[in-house]
């Protein structure tokens, strides 16, 4: 038998040796996306697991700004992700406080057509969707694109965030009543600053979403110039003689950057707004 400080230290080896496993397995289909980036022709099997830097090509990464139309699907994505943020978050958030802190007739049904909506996926209504939007004049259009994602996500965020403002007290909002504050006073001053963890994972989630859609984009918009980077990087692959894949994984790699960098910039509220959602929902 070993002393207790010995058995520590050997849990915390197995401990951690687990966590370096499981890190390594997640980031290794990211490695080999950059890695098949900047590997020579135009195939990713030839791609070396650990290959020499002298022998990188970053011509790839040039070849989608010159011989493709990158720059155009990438301000566009980047336009749609932050539009559907900002309207699925104020929705998401303006109606899950409305369900959880208020009183009026329907709550309940309202409740129970939201949980029914959230087992469909927005896929499902693709037809009367593309009538609607054809109706209304909004096809091959970033709005009609916009304005479904966001309705897409509002059911979702309307009862994660529900179940955070149902775990604040009600005493909060009394007793700010009794000082003279009104509802949008209760609302901007006190309600928000507190869910700024639930606010920010919803607005990731809402953003990485608009991201990486790819089926609705390709009902919605069929115009070129209209394209998102997963329509665009998708016609780098598809076809007999589209096989350009070392550049689609260069275009990965750059569409990756800014949500990297907004997980990172919100990393502890994104957290702390997942397990506050999941413990209060």
């Amino acid at each position: 038998m070993f002393s207790p400080k010995v058995n520590k230290i050997i849990n915390l080896i197995i401990v951690y040796s687990i966590l370096v496993l499981l890190v390594l397995i997640c980031l290794f289909p990211v490695y080999f996306v950059f890695i098949g980036s900047v590997n020579p022709g135009e195939s990713l099997h030839s791609s070396k697991i650990f290959p020499n830097p002298a022998d990188w090509n970053w011509g790839h990464y040039k070849s989608l700004f010159i011989e493709h139309d990158y720059l155009n699907w990438y301000k566009n994505t980047l336009f749609i992700a932050t539009a559907n943020m900002v309207i699925s978050t104020a929705f998401g958030v303006l109606s899950g406080y409305a369900f959880s802190k208020f009183k009026f007739k329907g709550k309940r049904q309202g409740l129970m057509a939201i949980i029914i909506l959230q087992m469909f996926p927005t896929i499902m209504g693709m037809i009367a969707i593309y009538t609607l939007l054809g109706a209304f004049g909004l096809l091959d259009t970033h709005l009609g694109y916009i304005l479904v994602l966001a309705a897409g996500s509002v059911a979702f965020n309307t009862w994660i965030v529900k179940g955070f403002f149902d775990g604040i007290p009600n005493s909060l909002q009394e007793a700010a009543r009794i000082d003279g504050a009104s509802n949008s006073d209760i609302l901007i001053k006190i309600m928000l600053p507190l869910a700024t963890p639930i606010i920010a994972f919803i607005a990731f989630n809402s953003f990485i979403g608009a991201s990486m859609d790819f089926i609705m984009a390709e009902v919605i918009l069929r115009s070129s110039e209209n394209w998102t980077l997963a329509q665009g990087l998708f016609t780098l692959v598809s076809g007999q003689e589209n096989n350009n894949f070392t550049v689609f994984a260069a275009g990965a790699v750059l569409i990756s950057i800014p949500l990297m960098v907004l997980f990172f910039v919100f990393q502890r509220y994104i957290v702390e707004g997942l397990t506050a959602g999941a413990e209060k929902g």
